[in-house]
C-alpha cells in the first residue's frame, strides 16, 4: 500500500499539569529524534506510552500534528497497536476533546486492534455533537473491513443523508465490499447508479476491473477495460493494467499479463515509483519472469535508500522463484543496512527455509537472530513447529509449539497451525504425555488461540473420556484458519 504522509500546521506546545499547553517560539523545534525513536521500536509488545513519557520527562516538548504524523506513519507500516497507543496518549493527556478526525482514526484502529464488537461499543460512546461524515464514513469501512454487509448497508443510509461532499469514497467502500462478499449484482447497480449521477472515479472503475480479475471473468475483465479507455471519467494509471495483468496472470495468459505488465510500467510517475515497482515485480515473480524482477529490483534501489518493504518484495519474489541464492543475498544485504528491524522480513526467510525443506538452515539463521538480541515472535515458531511436524520429527515440533505462546504478540486475527497444533496434541496424548499436552493447551487458551470451551474438550480428550473423536473435529467450531494453515494443508 502506498503511504500517505499527512501534512499538518505546527502547533507548539508544552507539557503542564497532565495538559498539552500552546507556547509560542519564533524556532521550529525538530520532532524527528521522537518519531525515530518510536519507529524504531519494533516489538509488537513494547508499548508506546512509556516512550512518550519519557520524552516529555526529558524536557522535550510534542505538539499534536507529530502525534497524529506518528499515528499515520504507525498504521501505514501496519502497526495497529501502537498507532493506537499514542492515540490514546495524546487524548489522554490533553485537557480538550477529540476532533471528528481523531475519533474517525481511533475508531478505525480499534477495530483492527480489538475487532469490530469493541469499533461498535466505541462508536456508541460518541456524543451526538460530534457525528459527522468522517465517523460514520470511518465506522463504513470498520464494517467493510469485517465484510458485514448488512450493517454497512444500514450506515451507508445515513451517510447518504449527510449528502456530503466526498460521497464518492463510501460508494467505492461499497462496491469493493460488494465484490468481496459476490454481490456482483449489487455492485453493478450502484456502479450505474453512480455513471449516472456522475460521481464516479478511477477508483471506482479500478475495483470493478479488480473484482473481474479477482473472479477471472477475462471477458468481463476486456470489456471494462475497453470502457475505461474510452472514457475521460475512467483515470488509466499503472494500477489499472497492473490489474489486468494480474487477472491474465490467474488465468494462465502469460503473453497478455507479460503485455500488459509493459503498459503499466509505462504509466508509472515519480510519486507512485516505489509501490508500482514493488507490484510489478510481485506478478513477473508469479509469472516466473526472473530477469524482469532483478531488473524492478534495480529501479527499486535507485530510488534514495532501499526501504523494508521493497526488500520484503524483492525477498518474497524470489521465494515465488525458488531462488535460494538469490534471497540469501537479498536478506544479507538487508541485515547490512536496515534502517529498522522488521521481523516479517526473517519470518518471510524461515518460511522459505521450511519450504524448500532446509531445517538445518533455518535453525542456524534462527540461532543468529537470538545471539544478535531479537526476539522471534509466534509466528517464526509456528513456522518452525509446522515444518517439524512435515517431517515427521514430532519431539521438535512439541517443543518448538511451547515457544509459540512466549513470542512478541502477533497481528490481529494471527492463530498458529490448526493442524500442527491438533497433531501434536494427539502426539502426546498417545505418547500418554499428559503434562505436556495439558502445558501446551493451557498456554494457547491463557494467550487467547483457542476458546475455554475448546480447552475443556480438548482436555477430555487428552485424558481420553471421549470416544471416537480426533483433536481437530474439537477444535475446528471456533479456531478460525488462517492463510499459513491452508498453503500447509495444500502442500501436504
Amino acid at each position: 500500500m502506498m503511504l500517505i504522509r499527512s501534512i499538518c500546521k505546527t502547533m507548539n506546545m508544552s507539557y503542564v499539569s497532565g495538559s498539552l499547553r500552546m507556547y509560542s517560539t519564533e524556532t521550529p523545534i525538530s520532532f524527528s529524534a521522537l518519531e525515530n525513536r518510536i519507529l524504531k521500536s519494533g516489538d509488537p509488545r513494547t508499548s508506546m506510552a512509556p516512550i512518550l513519557n519519557q520524552w516529555i520527562e526529558q524536557g522535550r516538548q510534542v505538539t499534536q500534528p507529530v502525534l497524529k504524523r506518528i499515528i499515520n506513519r504507525l498504521a501505514n507500516y501496519g502497526r495497529f497497536t501502537h498507532a493506537l497507543q499514542v492515540s490514546e496518549w495524546m487524548s489522554n493527556i490533553n485537557s480538550n476533546d477529540l476532533s471528528p478526525g481523531d475519533i474517525a482514526k481511533r475508531l478505525n484502529l480499534i477495530s483492527k486492534v480489538h475487532g469490530l464488537e469493541q469499533a461498535e461499543i466505541f462508536f456508541k460512546g460518541i456524543p451526538e455533537t460530534k457525528l459527522g461524515f468522517k465517523i460514520y464514513a470511518s465506522l463504513l469501512g470498520c464494517y467493510a473491513e469485517h465484510k458485514s454487509l448488512e450493517e454497512a448497508e444500514v450506515i451507508m443510509k445515513k451517510i447518504k443523508k449527510l449528502n456530503p461532499v466526498h460521497m464518492t469514497v463510501c460508494y467505492n467502500m461499497m462496491l469493493k465490499l460488494y465484490a468481496q462478499t459476490g454481490k456482483y449484482e449489487k455492485m453493478d447497480r450502484l456502479m450505474q447508479g453512480m455513471k449516472e449521477n456522475d460521481i464516479c472515479n478511477g477508483a471506482t472503475f479500478n475495483i470493478r476491473l479488480n473484482a473481474y480479475s479477482s473472479s477471472r471473468d477475462i471477458e468481463g475483465m476486456e470489456k471494462l477495460l475497453m470502457q475505461m479507455e474510452a472514457d475521460p471519467l475512467a483515470t488509466i494509471d499503472w494500477y489499472t493494467y497492473a490489474t489486468a495483468a494480474n487477472g491474465y496472470m490467474k488465468a494462465g495468459n502469460v503473453e497478455k499479463a507479460s503485455a500488459s505488465l509493459k503498459k503499466s510500467e509505462n504509466l508509472v510517475n515519480d510519486l507512485s515509483r516505489r509501490v508500482a515497482y514493488e507490484s510489478l515485480q510481485s506478478i513477473h515473480a508469479a509469472i516466473g519472469n526472473k530477469d524482469e524482477v532483478y531488473r524492478l529490483w534495480n529501479r527499486c534501489k535507485n530510488l534514495k535508500k532501499s526501504s523494508n518493504s521493497s526488500y520484503l518484495c524483492m525477498l518474497s519474489s524470489l521465494v515465488k522463484l525458488d531462488d535460494i541464492d538469490g534471497a540469501e543475498k537479498i536478506l544479507q544485504e538487508w541485515e547490512s543496512g536496515h534502517t529498522y528491524f522488521d521481523m516479517r522480513i526473517p519470518n518471510l526467510m524461515i518460511t522459505a527455509y521450511c519450504k524448500w525443506g532446509l531445517l538445518d538452515k533455518a535453525e542456524s539463521y534462527i540461532k543468529r537472530l537470538l545471539d544478535n538480541g531479537k526476539e522471534l515472535d509466534g509466528s517464526s515458531w509456528d513456522r518452525m513447529s509446522s515444518a517439524y511436524h512435515a517431517d515427521n520429527d514430532m519431539e521438535k515440533a512439541v517443543q518448538t509449539m511451547k515457544k509459540i505462546t512466549s513470542g512478541s504478540r502477533q497481528r490481529r486475527g494471527w492463530k498458529p497451525n490448526t493442524y500442527t497444533l491438533c497433531a501434536c496434541i494427539k502426539y502426546l496424548k498417545e505418547k500418554v504425555d499428559v503434562e505436556q499436552a495439558l502445558e501446551i493447551l493451557k498456554l494457547f487458551k491463557e494467550d487467547g488461540h483457542i476458546s475455554a470451551t475448546t480447552y475443556d474438550r480438548l482436555v477430555s480428550y487428552v485424558h481420553s473420556e471421549v470416544e471416537d473423536t480426533e483433536a481437530f473435529d474439537m477444535i475446528k467450531q471456533d479456531y478460525q484458519m488462517n492463510e499459513n494453515v491452508q498453503l500447509h494443508d495444500a502442500e501436504k
